[in-house]
């Protein structure tokens, strides 16, 4: 059989293509900020994940430029050999502190902190416990690991507790959950969970991607939303929403620190992030760190939307976070609506299957620190009344 004969049968986005409906790959063409040119025309993001809104801030922007004219555009080599700046272990000793851990680590891509982290700690006999609306990059390291990957239904206790109890009592136990969905906005319910892990014997990790600079303390994440800093063994997370810049990292005890530093496949054979990379997220991580008001900021504006929909009659997902998803149920329904927002100036994110059940499809918004209560109001209104358009149109159809 010919190996391409599966790409040859593929026709969803030629598909989508034809109809006019195609939803991905539109072209920026100015900076990630609340409002952006894309492909010629003004439109107000509100399918960022730059929480914070620090991707434009004057001084986030300098540290960049600066770390590119020390040290140039890259470091040619991974962070064993030749790769390491000592930028690097500012950043690496910064999030430590920051998050209160013993050690920090960072890795070239958020995606592949998932992948080093969980390949490195999880071998033969061990078993890693996962929330199946967990992050693709964790499904994925759980595969390049050579330990059993167990699921429980999403955010069910009751569900995590059977799966511990099938694993043998002497196996190595790695419970992971994102902080906050990515696709819902939901928060993990930690206190079960770290009750869970403590009665059963296994370790604890959150990816927290979508949690820092989101929750807790000054924006620490999920697990200082909790109170439970110290009962969550190990932190991942990404600098590309928060921090604004590119890159991952891990925190916890800086034995297992030390441990995934040498013995981590994806860590040790790829080279570390750039040098404005490394500096972007250090400055936006001491921006953070000065300005706890802005985490405030963005819970404020996030709750204004939130409000502003349920005024408008359009009927989201409730949560505590910058992630709001809105129901459009039906696959074609989901990319019609989102094209017409799109051409109305506003640039949303369809979410569909796989990341949602059939017939449960969502747009998903986002939102930033730095958008302006009138913009959302113009956004806002935009979408309540393509969406209400769209569901008369379907009834009378």
């Amino acid at each position: 059989m010919d190996l391409f004969l599966k790409c040859e049968k593929y026709t969803l986005a030629r598909d989508s293509k034809e109809k006019g409906i195609y939803p991905y790959f539109h072209a920026l063409e100015s900076r990630q900020d609340t409002e952006v040119m894309m492909e010629g025309k003004r439109r107000i993001m509100l399918g960022s994940n730059n929480y914070l809104g620090l991707t434009t801030h004057p001084q986030v922007v300098s540290a960049g430029a600066a770390a590119l004219e020390r040290y140039g555009t890259g470091c040619s080599g991974s962070r064993f050999l030749n790769g390491t700046l000592q930028m690097h272990l500012e950043l690496e000793e910064a999030l430590a502190v920051f998050l209160r851990k013993q050690a920090a680590l960072t890795f070239s891509t958020g995606f592949q902190s998932n992948l080093g982290i969980i390949s490195a700690l999880v071998g033969r006999k061990d078993y890693v416990i996962c929330d199946r609306e967990n992050h693709a990059s964790i499904y994925d390291a759980c595969k390049l690991s050579y330990g059993t990957m167990v699921r429980f239904l999403h955010n069910d206790m009751a569900d995590l507790e059977k799966t511990l109890v099938k694993i043998p009592e002497d196996a190595g136990k790695l419970i992971v959950v994102d902080g906050v969905y990515s696709m819902s906005g939901d928060i993990a319910n930690l206190p079960e969970i770290v009750r869970l892990a403590k009665a059963y014997g296994a370790r604890v990790m959150v990816d927290d991607a979508h949690g820092l600079g989101v929750l807790g303390e000054g924006g620490r994440g999920t697990a200082s939303h909790f109170g439970l800093e110290n009962e969550v063994d190990i932190y991942m997370g990404t600098f590309s929403k928060s921090l604004a810049s590119l890159g991952g990292y891990m925190a916890g005890e800086e034995y297992v620190i030390d441990y995934v530093r040498h013995n981590s496949r994806p860590f040790i054979f790829s080279a570390s992030i750039t040098p404005v990379s490394c500096a972007v997220a250090l400055e936006a991580l001491r921006y953070l760190q000065d300005h706890p008001e802005i985490v405030s900021r963005l819970a404020d504006i996030s709750r204004y939307a939130r409000e502003g929909f349920q005024k408008r009659g359009i009927r989201a997902i409730q949560s505590e976070t910058p992630i709001i998803p809105l129901y459009t149920y039906e696959f074609e329904n989901t990319l019609v609506c989102a094209k017409a927002i799109f051409d109305a100036g506003v640039y949303v994110n369809p979410v569909l299957p796989p990341a949602t059940p059939a017939n449960e499809c969502l747009l998903r918004t986002s939102y930033m620190a730095t958008h302006t209560e009138a913009l959302l109001d113009e956004a806002m209104d935009i979408i309540a009344a393509i969406i209400k358009d769209r569901s008369h149109a379907q009834e009378h159809a």
